[in-house]
């Protein structure tokens, strides 16, 4: 009996595996590794899932094929068509996190921070991590007290220090920043009110005037907002929007007389689907990016000679090809690869399960000489996690949309981690009171 379920199941495995759904070789099996992929390939945010899932599943397909697996453990995955929508994404959460086929889930990638807000709680419940690079809550940075939420690389306190470390840089100096008014014209969502403490404490520590003005989703109609945002005459502004409010953002920005120059998007506002849309209005728009766009990185020339040139790409457009979105795909999927890795080490060479997978997040460190191995360098900065600090990285550079493609026009820049830390212990503290929940201690698991 058991082995005619396992024949029915790697029988319609491999059925899907025909549409890419999972690779060929998914079948029952003791040395696999599952990986849940709530994707968004249709509907209103379809522009930036299709290049970003291609981006994971091209790097899973190329450590399957080229390296033979994670220290001989092969990856398999399967996707479930979400739109976006949090509830579909907790629908695939609660469908996957026991696994698939016998393989294991180490982790899940939520890849929205509303997602993230919704399953908290669930993750910690089933020690299953949850993984929203430069997304997710903001006091998960604090692993003491969300010991399975992991908002990597740069959370979004950090990306408003960024933005503001920037903006000092151009106008020569913080001091510089006093009496500057700066808006954040921002997606009126969790993850668009995400950066209203962090810029409250810059303004307060820097002297300038921080003005916050909402966008309802979907934001198809802006001019009221870019109306207020003409009236108060702004030094600087943050465009912190998502899907179709970002072109329409740039383009009515230029409607009003805002300078195109003077708009910084953040990372979600800061891809081609972003620009293109906005035509000639976005030549000159800056992004913050943690995820780089370009082909011409390392781990590029490896994935085109044995992926895209081997017609084994997820990708049904090669132009997408180190796309901003496809290079999140890359850069997130690398990230989770070297964390099993890590994992393995102090584990053994064999698939993990969740509560192995969070130590192995925690004790992730790649550095300079890795990221040149494994042809990251460049593409991420050194990325170092411990159980008090799930972020790890903290910074991003500054791109520019050149009318044809982004150049970045920064190195990687710092957030001011210290001025932001005791603010996310503020809330973390609460979020403990308020759940009941007794922080670990990370002094004393180190």
């Amino acid at each position: 009996m058991r082995k005619t379920l396992q024949r029915t199941l790697a029988a319609g495995l491999l059925a899907l595996a025909a549409h890419g759904a999972v690779p060929s070789f998914a079948s029952a099996a003791d040395n696999q590794q599952f990986i849940p992929l709530a994707t968004y390939r249709v509907g209103a945010y379809a522009s930036s899932g299709i290049p970003w899932w291609a981006g994971e599943i091209d790097y899973f397909r190329y450590i399957n094929e080229v390296e033979g697996g994670v220290n001989g453990v092969k990856l398999v995955w399967q996707e479930c068509e979400t739109e976006w929508n949090t509830d579909r994404i907790v629908e695939c959460y609660e469908r996957f996190k026991g696994g698939l086929d016998g393989a294991p889930t180490a982790f899940f990638f939520t890849h929205s921070t509303p997602a993230s807000y919704a399953l908290m709680e669930k993750g910690a419940a089933d020690h299953i991590p949850l993984i929203d690079g430069a997304g997710g809550r903001t006091e998960s940075t604090d692993g003491s007290v969300f010991p399975y939420a992991f908002p990597l690389l740069l959370n979004y306190y950090g990306q408003a220090s960024v933005g503001i470390n920037y903006i000092a840089q151009r106008e020569g100096g913080f001091d510089k920043l006093k009496g500057k008014k700066i808006v954040t014209v921002y997606h009126d969502s969790a993850y668009g009110r995400e950066t209203q403490a962090p810029m409250k404490l810059l303004a307060e520590k820097y002297g300038f005037e921080n003005i916050q003005i909402p966008v309802a989703d979907p934001g198809n109609e802006q001019s009221a907002q870019w109306r207020q945002v003409r009236q108060v005459k702004p030094d600087w502004v943050f465009l912190r929007t998502w899907g179709v409010s970002t072109p329409v953002g740039i383009k009515t920005a230029a409607r009003f007389g805002i300078p195109v120059d003077r708009l910084i998007g953040d990372v979600w506002a800061g891809s081609e689907a972003d620009v293109i849309p906005a035509g000639a209005a976005a030549k000159g728009y800056q992004a913050l990016a943690p995820f780089p766009g370009g082909d011409g990185f390392e781990i590029h020339k490896r994935l085109r000679q044995s992926i895209l040139d081997a017609g084994k790409s997820d990708l049904k457009d090669p132009s997408y090809f180190g796309k901003v979105y496809y290079n999140i795909g890359l850069i997130n999927a690398a990230i989770a690869v070297e964390a099993l890795r890590t994992g393995q080490k102090h584990f053994g060479n064999r698939p993990l399960n969740g509560e192995e997978t969070r130590w192995a997040f925690e004790h992730l460190d790649i550095d300079a000489a890795r990221l040149k191995a494994i042809g990251f360098e460049g593409l991420l900065p050194p990325l170092k996690l411990s159980c008090a600090d799930h972020e790890g990285g903290g910074a991003a550079r500054v791109q520019q949309w050149d009318g044809q493609k982004w150049v970045l026009v920064t190195d990687w820049l710092q957030a001011d981690r210290a001025t932001l830390r005791p603010l996310i212990e503020v809330k973390s503290a609460a979020y403990a009171k308020e759940k009941g929940i007794s922080p670990r201690d990370c002094a004393a698991e180190h």
